[in-house]
């Protein structure tokens, strides 16, 4: 047989394996136009910057507290100030009746008086007694007695000049005065009150909140993360700087930094507490305020999962990650931490340039064609600061 005679014959097998695959083809076109897939969105996952951050309950006080308590006991005659009122250091804020203690001033002036004399009268004898030792009419021993009797005197005086001197020191306690500048706490005695210094609570507490402070407490576990990423030299240590969320819910206007703590965990609570330091020049925080301080910790260049775009299973979280031809598969993703709504999650189970379905995964499971919405990250801190941005300006 010649080669145009086997190809003669061959010729119909060809052409009936070429048909069969031209309708394949045309078939699986036909089923996939028929079957274009579920819609779906999906978007495309990127390295981005996030911050993650950690809240904890704070109790703000003044930087400088200071309970006024009287130094004296007696009857509160007048209080010069109100609460709430701001007052400046070695400002009248209360009197107490002053008559027992003038009157225990007048009492020491006269002892004063009555040593100074007797002091000149020992000193006057002494002087005699040496003139006559000099010219040899008393014994040395008469003199000696003149001598001690002249520093009795002198003692007596000073024990005077002591009791006078408390009697004014109590007299001048009967003022109270502010030892600092600041605002004047509760005051819970009234005029014709007793008051003494051994009082259950003090007369107000004058606050100096020109600077805060604001003390909460993390368990043992966070402060040892706290103190590893607070020194961690890499871009994701922990900002050494701290924000304040009123009980408004509304962020503080200025930043504060850590700048003490307890130095020892509480054997009760097994919580440590710290000191954040804030300024206050518009003296809107008072002691007692309450508040969230929030501890900020950067993320550059990370992996961010929507969490709505995730599903766990059996303590492991997944997602539907889209191949090239639309078809889904279920793949397992480890989180390294979580940022608002987005998980960040580690580059060796989803990478960046993969897309991922970010909602309706009950609708889905592996092998599932999609047609596929494309959609930015609902969570995207950036997006969300744009968003607003523009919403602001329209």
């Amino acid at each position: 047989m010649t080669l145009i005679d086997s190809c003669r014959a061959s010729l119909p097998y060809f052409l009936i394996v070429l048909t069969l695959v031209v309708f394949t083809s045309c078939g699986d076109a036909d089923r996939d136009a028929r079957d274009p897939g579920i819609p779906l969105p999906v978007f495309t996952v990127k390295k981005d910057s996030t911050v993650t951050t950690f809240e904890y309950l704070g109790v703000i006080e003044g930087k400088v507290n200071v309970e006024i308590r009287p130094q004296v006991e007696g009857l509160l005659d007048s209080i010069y100030v109100d609460e709430g009122q701001f007052v400046k250091a070695n400002q009248p804020l209360f009197k107490i009746n002053a008559q027992p203690y003038l009157e225990q001033l007048k009492n020491t002036k006269a002892a004063v008086d009555v040593a100074r004399a007797k002091l000149k009268n020992a000193r006057t004898n002494f002087e005699t007694m040496k003139l006559l030792y000099e010219n040899e009419v008393i014994s040395d021993v008469q003199l000696q007695l003149a001598e001690s009797n002249l520093e009795v005197a002198q003692a007596s005086l000073d024990q005077a000049l002591a009791l006078q001197g408390t009697a004014q020191i109590n007299v001048d306690f009967t003022l109270i005065r502010a030892p600092v500048n600041g605002y004047i706490g509760r005051i819970p005695k009234r005029i014709g009150n007793l008051v003494a210094k051994n009082d259950s609570e003090p007369v107000t507490v004058l606050s100096d909140i020109h600077e805060v402070y604001v003390y909460f407490a993390m368990s043992e576990s966070n402060y040892l993360f706290y103190k590893k990423m607070s020194g961690d030299s890499t871009v994701r240590r922990l900002s050494p700087y701290v924000k304040l969320v009123l009980a408004d819910g509304k962020l503080y206007d200025h930043i504060g930094i850590i700048d003490a703590d307890a130095g020892q965990i509480n054997r009760s609570t097994g919580a440590i507490t710290l000191r954040a330091k804030f300024p206050n020049p518009d003296n809107l925080l008072r002691s007692g305020n309450t508040g969230k301080i929030i501890l900020e910790q950067i993320h550059p260049d990370v992996i961010l999962v929507p969490q709505q775009a995730t599903s766990v299973i059996q303590d492991k979280t997944f997602v539907f990650v889209m191949r090239p031809d639309s078809v889904v598969e279920r793949r397992e993703v480890r989180i390294e931490g979580k940022s608002g709504k987005n998980y960040i999650v580690d580059e060796s189970g989803l990478r960046a340039g993969e897309t991922i379905v970010l909602s309706g995964l009950n609708k889905i499971t592996d092998g599932t064609r999609l047609s596929p919405v494309p959609q930015q990250n609902p969570n995207s801190f950036f997006e969300m600061v744009s968003h607003e941005a523009n919403n602001d300006s329209h």
